[in-house]
């Protein structure tokens, strides 16, 4: 093979995982020192200059913030389409005659069939481009959000929210690759960081907007109006995207896989391929051989910060309004103050991971964060829930975000959409029974309410459940690693690769264990 083709399929593929005890021993030896190996101490600029996000945001274009726009509004409408369940959980269970715990199997079930939804979507998006399986997908939510409005019993909910689960996770991929392969390095971190946060604007949108549908209806039915109304916010994403083009990143990556699979052609290399080899993509395999141990690591990683989100949010609509019993305008507000934080989270703590590095800034944020547990949950004093839940999802979401700028920094570039869209959903799939857990455990820790009903701990057992899944972040995030400021793009001659692979920083460029070297 020539050094072109070798150069090219460096820039797509990673490198196979170096096992050998001699690598495995130094990695571990070395997750203190890389976890606080500054990326500010490599760079000229000093600290404020690292923090100010303006330069970076300079660099994005104006098709670039389009492109990005674009997929963060599809990512906040599709919250919006998950959290219309959340906040309206005990209506819809007294409507469909079932407790709240059958019914919050409809956000298991939907968490559960997301990473279905992730490779389908993944696979498709890979293969012929973002745009068109984007647009497929919207279509898909205008449909099942109609037929959601017009459930009778729970099993129909329960199916409906099913295909939903398999949208959604096809949408991450698809909407995350269109908004941030094409973005420059500099405003990686900050973009990459409040797109994920697009999840709360979707659940602070969703919590406005039934407060404004609850009386509409029939009485106590109003969450159906709230799904009419979702099923028309993808047309707009569906006119918009259909007038942009398909992200740059995916259009080299395809001419330089051309390039590649000419090149093969034209030595031999395929045509001698015999038996089932045939009928396999040579990428598949190379994929499945340099990607294994990073996909475990970042499953394990998802799993995690999956389980940070929907422990701290999914059931927190049921904390305040069955446990403490505030009226719905009380709990709007608790709900709309958490999610603005967790928006500004994402968007602030982004930028700092320039400076710290990712891990590091994950760290400190998660340790954060368990501190205003107490406040956010045990302390039924509407000043002390808000400052506490502010805080709280400030500092989970803010750790959420910096997690997709890890994936696509780790993942290769010829499964890009698929593999992130795949562990993001894995993650969420080992997290899908979150809610039905803690709402099962609180059934063990029976309460009487300040007027004298009898409830559950829902506030105990969600204190504690995100005290463990916090540990377990901070564990996981230390024995893991970074490429800070990978770049995405592939380039089509040998020079400007060289380039790259002197210029692309790496917090971890002498360890190979699982191909983390050096791009």
């Amino acid at each position: 093979m020539s050094d072109e083709i070798e150069y090219a399929e460096k820039q797509i593929f990673n490198e196979k995982p170096d096992l050998s005890w001699p690598s495995v021993r130094h990695y571990l030896a070395t997750r203190a020192s890389t976890l606080f190996d500054l990326p500010y101490k490599k760079s000229n600029l000093t600290v404020w200059e690292t923090l100010n996000p303006i330069p970076g945001l300079k660099e994005v274009t104006p098709l670039g913030y389009s492109m990005y726009f674009c997929g963060f509004t599809a990512w906040v409408i599709d919250a919006f389409d998950f959290f219309a369940c959340s906040v309206a959980l005990p209506e819809i269970a007294a409507t469909l005659n079932v407790s709240i715990t059958e019914i919050s199997w409809g956000i298991t079930l939907v968490l559960m069939l997301r990473s279905v939804g992730a490779a389908i979507g993944g696979i498709l998006a890979d293969y012929y481009g973002r745009k068109w399986v984007f647009i497929g997908i919207c279509f898909g939510f205008i449909v099942i959000e109609i037929g959601t409005g017009f459930v009778k019993t729970n099993q129909q909910f329960l199916g409906v929210r099913a295909v939903f689960g398999a949208l959604m996770g096809a949408m991450y991929g698809a909407a995350s690759t269109t908004a941030l392969e094409d973005l420059p390095p500099r405003a990686r971190s900050v973009l990459s960081a409040f797109f994920l946060v697009g999840y709360n604007l979707g659940y602070l949108l969703a919590t406005a907007f039934f407060r404004a549908f609850e009386p509409t209806y029939k009485e106590g039915e109003g969450w159906r109006s709230l799904f009419w109304f979702s099923a028309g916010l993808p047309c707009i994403i569906i006119v918009w995207r259909f007038f942009l083009p398909e992200t740059r990143a995916f259009v080299k990556l395809q001419q330089q896989k051309k390039m590649i699979k000419a090149k093969q052609e034209a030595s031999g290399e395929l045509i001698n391929r015999t038996g089932i080899s045939k009928y396999i993509d040579p990428a598949v395999v190379k994929t499945i051989k340099t990607e294994w141990l990073t996909f475990i690591y970042l499953v394990l990683l998802m799993a995690g910060m999956n389980f940070s989100s929907h422990g701290t949010q999914d059931l927190y609509p049921t904390i305040l309004s069955t446990q403490y019993q505030y009226d719905f305008d009380t709990r709007t507000i608790i709900l709309c103050v958490a999610n603005i934080g967790a928006m500004v989270g994402g968007f602030l703590v982004g930028q700092l991971s320039e400076l710290l590095g990712r891990r590091l800034t994950i760290i400190i944020f998660i340790i954060i964060g368990g501190a205003f547990l107490y406040p956010a949950y045990m302390v039924d004093h509407v000043p002390t829930i808000l400052g506490g839940s502010f805080f709280l999802v400030f500092c989970v979401m803010a750790t959420y975000g910096i997690s997709v700028c890890i994936i696509i920094e780790l993942v290769n570039a010829n499964y890009r959409a698929f593999l992130s869209g795949v562990v993001y959903q894995l993650g969420n799939l080992a997290s899908s029974a979150s809610s039905t857990i803690e709402s099962k455990l609180s059934e063990q820790f029976p309460i009487t309410t300040k007027t004298g009903l009898p409830s559950h701990n829902y506030a105990l057992v969600t204190s504690i459940f995100c005290g463990a899944i916090f540990a377990y972040i901070i564990l996981i995030t230390f024995l893991g690693y970074e490429r800070f400021h990978r770049d995405l793009e592939i380039h089509s001659d040998m020079h400007s690769i060289r380039e790259v692979q002197s210029e692309t920083s790496s917090l971890d460029s002498k360890v190979k264990l699982g191909h983390m070297e050096k791009v």
